[in-house]
C-alpha cells in the first residue's frame, strides 16, 4: 500500500509570518566526539543533530544520553549519524559497566538514526534503553537504520548473555517505531515491557529489522497489568505491528535462563485501557529455533502472510496461555509453514475468535487443538512440499516457497472478510494484491516475482529467491528514511519531516534500502553467509511492499 504523496505547497508571505516560532528555530547542528554532549541539551523541536563519523566512547558515563529532548508531533528532534553502510558514528559501552550505551529519559517525538551501538561485551550493558518505570515519561520514539552488536554478557557465563538486551523498554511507553535495524548476537534482541507486567509497550511498529542469532528471544513483548496513570497514555484500542522482519536463531548450549521461543507476544490488560488491544504479525520470515516455538502468542493476536521455517523439535505458532493471561483471539491465515514439528498449535482454546484459514503447512503435525473456524488449509508432509512450491528448503539463499505452476495450493476463493480490518490482509508476502484463491503466504504461481538478491529483480522471492535467483552475499543499501514513525490501530503517530508517514505503518511506504548493515567491526567482512543473506533479504522487503 502506498503512502499518499505529499504535494509541495507554496506559503504566502503573510501567512508565513504567522507560522509558529518553533519552525524558525529548527536547525541543523553539527557535532563530533569532542562536543556532542554539550550540544545535545540545546536541541529544540525540529532540530537535527548530525553526528560526525568517529568513535564516541566516554569512560564512566552513558555514551549517548538522550534526556529531556521533547519534540512535537510536527517537529521531531532527530539525532543521526552519517547515512553510511555500515554506520560510522560508533558508540561504545564504557568498560566499567556503569551504563547502557544509549539511555532515553523523559523524551518524546525523538528519532535516533544511523548509529552503530556496540555493547563491547561489557557485562550488563544494554544497547538502547528506556528504563526507570512510570517516572520516566518516554513516548513517540523512532529508532531507524541502526546497527546493534555486543550485548551478550549478563555476568553469567553459563547464560550466554541471555539477559542482555539490544533494545529495552522498562517504562510505560507508546508509539515507538523500530525500523530497518540490525541486531546481531544479543542475549535478547528486543525486550519490550517488564517481567512483572508493570511497564506496557503500547501501539508500537516494529518493521524491516534483522534480528540475527540472539541467545534467547529475537523479540519479547511482555504481559501488561492494568496500566498506570501516565499523562498522554493512549486509552483507545490500538494495535502493535510486527511486519517485514527477518528473525534467525542458531543452536547453542543450554542456558541458565532456559529455552526461549524466537518471538513472544504476551497478554494485554484484562480490564480498562488496553484490554481491547491486539497484535498483528505479517510479512515476517522466521528461520530456525531448536529450543521452542518460532512464535508464542497470548491475548489477541493476528498472524498472516508469514513464512515459518525449520523448527522440527517444536513448531511454528503456539497460541497459549502465559503468565496468567489467556488466549482471546487466535487468528492465523495465509501463512506458509515448512519443516516444523507442529504447524499451528492451539494449546489453549481462544475465548474469542478462533480462525485458521488458508494456511499451507508442511509439518509432522499440521494442527493441534481446534478452533471454531478451521478451513481451506492445505497440509502435507515435509517430503511432499516440492509438489506444491518451487524450492522448499532450510537455507535462506535457496528456499523459494512460491507456488509451482499448477500448484494444488490454488483452490476455491476464500472468505477473509472477517479479518479485512487487518493491515495488508489483502497483500501477500511479496506485497502483491491477493485474489484469495491461494493457500499459504503467496498469491500466484510459477516464477516468483519477488526480489531475489539485494538489489536486482531475479525471479526469486525474498524468502530466498529460488534455485536460480538466490540471495547473494552483497550488502543492502545504506541509510534510512526520515520522518516519524506511525502507530496503528487508531493511535496516531507524529509527522516528522517532509517524508513522514501517515495512516498505515511505514512498512508499506518505503521503497529504498533498509538501512540494515553488517555486524561486527564497521568495515569488516567478518560475518557469516547466513546473516549476509538475511540482510539482503531485508533489503528485498523494502522493495516488495510498495
Amino acid at each position: 500500500m502506498l503512502t499518499p504523496s505529499r504535494a509541495l505547497v507554496a506559503v504566502p508571505l503573510a501567512a508565513s509570518l504567522l507560522l509558529p516560532t518553533r519552525l524558525a528555530r529548527a536547525a541543523d547542528v553539527n557535532a563530533d566526539p569532542s562536543n556532542y554532549t554539550s550540544l545535545l541539551p540545546t536541541l529544540k523541536p525540529g532540530d537535527t543533530l548530525h553526528l560526525a563519523a568517529g568513535t564516541y566512547a566516554p569512560t564512566g558515563s552513558t555514551p549517548l544520553p538522550l534526556s529531556n529532548l521533547d519534540g512535537t508531533a510536527s517537529a521531531w528532534i532527530t539525532v543521526t549519524g552519517p547515512a553510511t553502510n555500515p554506520p560510522t558514528a560508533i558508540f561504545q559501552a564504557s568498560p566499567d559497566g556503569c551504563c547502557n550505551v544509549v539511555e532515553i529519559t523523559n523524551s518524546s517525538y525523538l528519532a535516533l538514526e544511523n548509529v552503530y551501538v556496540d555493547g563491547m561485551h561489557v557485562s550488563g550493558a544494554f544497547g538502547i534503553s528506556a528504563g526507570g518505570g512510570a517516572a520516566n515519561l518516554v513516548h513517540d520514539i523512532r529508532v531507524e537504520g541502526c546497527t546493534l552488536v555486543g550485548m551478550d554478557n549478563d555476568g553469567d557465563p553459563a547464560d550466554l548473555g541471555q539477559q542482555d538486551d539490544g533494545i529495552s523498554t522498562k517504562t510505560p511507553t507508546w508509539n515507538w517505531t523500530i525500523r530497518n535495524n540490525t541486531i546481531t548476537g544479543a542475549g535478547t534482541g528486543m525486550y519490550l515491557g517488564n517481567s512483572d507486567g508493570s511497564d506496557p509497550f503500547i501501539a508500537g511498529v516494529i518493521e524491516g529489522n534483522l534480528v540475527d542469532r540472539p541467545t534467547g528471544y529475537c523479540i519479547e513483548i511482555k504481559q501488561q497489568n492494568p496500566w498506570p496513570s501516565v499523562p498522554g497514555i493512549p486509552t483507545q484500542p490500538t494495535a502493535t505491528i510486527l511486519s517485514n522482519n527477518v528473525f534467525v536463531k542458531a543452536d547453542h548450549a543450554a542456558t541458565t535462563s532456559g529455552p526461549r521461543p524466537q518471538v513472544l507476544v504476551d497478554g494485554f490488560p484484562t480490564t480498562g485501557p488496553g484490554a481491547q488491544n491486539h497484535y498483528e504479525l505479517y510479512g515476517n520470515l522466521f528461520v530456525h529455533d531448536d529450543e521452542d516455538y518460532l512464535l508464542q502468542a497470548t491475548g489477541r493476536v493476528h498472524v498472516h502472510d508469514n513464512i515459518f521455517v525449520d523448527d522440527s523439535m517444536h513448531g511454528a505458532v503456539n497460541f497459549t496461555d502465559h503468565d496468567g493471561y489467556s488466549v482471546i483471539d487466535a487468528i492465523a491465515y495465509n501463512n506458509t509453514i515448512y519443516s516444523v514439528g507442529t504447524g499451528i498449535a492451539f494449546s489453549n482454546a481462544p475465548s474469542g475468535v478462533g480462525f485458521a484459514v488458508g494456511n499451507a503447512v508442511f509439518a509432522a503435525t499440521a494442527f493441534s487443538g481446534t478452533v471454531t473456524t478451521q478451513t481451506d488449509n492445505v497440509t502435507d508432509t515435509v517430503a511432499n512440499a516440492a509438489e506444491y512450491v518451487n524450492h522448499p528448503g532450510l537455507a535462506i539463499g535457496s528456499m523459494d516457497f512460491y507456488p509451482k505452476a499448477g500448484s494444488a495450493l490454488r483452490g476455491a476463493k476464500m472468505d477473509l472478510s472477517s479479518v479485512s480490518t487487518d493491515v495488508d490482509y489483502d497483500r501477500d508476502f511479496n506485497g502483491t494484491a491477493k485474489d484469495f484463491t491461494y493457500r499459504g503466504a503467496y498469491s500466484g504461481e510459477g516464477t516468483n516475482p519477488g526480489v531475489g538478491d539485494a538489489g536486482t529483480s531475479s525471479g526469486g522471492g525474498v524468502d530466498g529467491g529460488g534455485a536460480t535467483g538466490g540471495v547473494d552475499s552483497g550488502t543492502s543499501s545504506g541509510g534510512s528514511g526520515s520522518g516519524s514513525g506511525s502507530s496503528s490501530g487508531g493511535s496516531s503517530g507524529g509527522a516528522g519531516d517532509a517524508s513522514a508517514d501517515s495512516g498505515k505503518p511505514a512498512a508499506t511506504s518505503s521503497s529504498g534500502g533498509c538501512g540494515c548493515t553488517q555486524a561486527g567491526t564497521p568495515g569488516s567482512d567478518a560475518r557469516s553467509l547466513l546473516a549476509w543473506m538475511a540482510i539482503a533479504m531485508v533489503a528485498g522487503f523494502r522493495r516488495r511492499r510498495v
